[in-house]
């Protein structure tokens, strides 16, 4: 049995995440349990991009601050690190590390913030399509990862939680060429996402589901007020269960489907058994939840087979680029694995060629991105 626990915590107050994490780690049965006292542990956080704690893209920095307290009391040597959308340079990393926080939390407890950029080509036997990747050197070198993600929607993925956020364990731009060779939401989401957390096997997974985010995840969504905090050594289990309070069904998460299928948890959610407070108070039912590509090829999928192709290609969402809001600023197109953007007067997309990922829809700093239903699809749907 895979267990979860969650707790109702309605702000970012130090005390109130202090209480509400010192709850969620006794309900698990103490943080010792997980974590190796003396141990060399990296913190992993979701830092997208240059964001505010406000914007509800990244982590909160009370959460991270609680957290590494906690681990600081076991005499632990704690690292914070990961690999953000864009390139992994020191400078990217300096500038999402004050914004979002953290640099703040890393000088008032003497905490380390990763700087090396160098990575690791690690073998993966036990995966299904991502057999050999290249992972962040802090990666390797921890005795324990603790894997603190954010609730969010993704435009791609459905859902971004624990496993999602173990994508920025591969390094920088490899992330873009991944994206490339498994191009669609089975491939990448239910096999290469479901690897690369199977590989880093978190000791544990803490999720700020305070203020999460709805709509157009990860970064160009709304945020949206949930109040709690969850934990669990299962980074499927948790995703599971944070996905029970927004009302979206497991089987429209890939990242849940391919752990399904993997046998890692099951599909009505048995071998979950939940700690702490109640769920049923917690759960939204009016949660904005994206149409993905997948719901887009589904509905092909029910036509005559001659017409899937073009009514796919009709119907599926593609990314456009709001010029008026636009600062050319070249994001998108360094993060674009297809490699079809370029920028004359404007930045345009060969959406002959583009592999709906939506990188620069989730990358753009002014959400200056939109991905666009067409009309076909609302008068069929």
């Amino acid at each position: 049995m895979k267990q979860v626990a969650l707790r109702k915590c309605d702000n970012y107050d130090y005390e109130e995440v202090k209480l509400s994490i010192e709850k969620l780690i006794k309900d698990l049965g103490g943080l010792e349990k997980y974590i190796k006292p003396g141990s060399n542990v990296l913190v992993k956080p979701n830092l997208l991009m240059k964001k505010t704690p406000e914007e509800a893209t990244t982590t909160h920095p009370m959460v991270v601050k609680v957290v590494c307290e906690k681990l600081l009391e076991l005499n632990c040597k704690v690292k914070i690190a990961d690999s953000p959308g864009g390139p992994y340079t020191i400078g990217a990393l300096k500038g999402i590390y004050k914004a979002s926080g953290l640099e703040s939390v890393a000088n008032e407890l003497g905490v380390e913030l990763n700087y090396d950029i160098s990575e690791e080509k690690v073998e993966n036997p036990k995966a299904h399509a991502l057999k050999y990747m290249d992972i962040i050197k802090p990666i390797t070198e921890a005795d324990h990862i603790v894997n603190l993600c954010k609730l969010k929607t993704h435009q791609m993925a459905t859902f971004t939680g624990g496993t999602k956020n173990l994508y920025g364990c591969i390094a920088g731009l490899k992330k873009a060429e991944i994206h490339y060779r498994f191009p669609t939401e089975e491939l990448f989401c239910e096999e290469v996402l479901v690897d690369i957390c199977s590989y880093v096997n978190p000791s544990l997974t803490i999720m700020d589901g305070i203020i999460g985010m709805e709509g157009e995840g990860p970064s160009a969504g709304v945020p949206r007020k949930i109040g709690a905090l969850l934990a669990s050594k299962s980074t499927h289990a948790i995703d599971y269960v944070a996905c029970k309070m927004i009302s979206l069904e497991a089987t429209r998460v890939p990242t849940l489907v391919g752990a399904i299928k993997r046998e890692f948890i099951k599909e009505d959610g048995s071998d979950i058994v939940l700690l702490g407070d109640d769920i049923n108070p917690l759960i939204i039912k009016d949660f904005d939840i994206p149409k993905t590509s997948k719901d887009f090829r589904l509905l092909s999928s029910s036509m005559p087979k001659f017409l899937h192709e073009p009514i796919t290609k009709m119907i599926t969402p593609k990314p456009r680029i709001r010029h008026k809001d636009c600062i050319k600023c070249g994001k998108c197109i360094e993060a674009c694995p297809a490699k079809v953007m370029k920028l004359n007067d404007k930045v345009e997309i060969d959406l002959n060629k583009c592999i709906r990922c939506y990188c620069c829809h989730e990358l753009c700093p002014k959400k200056a991105v939109d991905v666009k239903r067409s009309f076909i699809f609302k008068m069929m749907k």
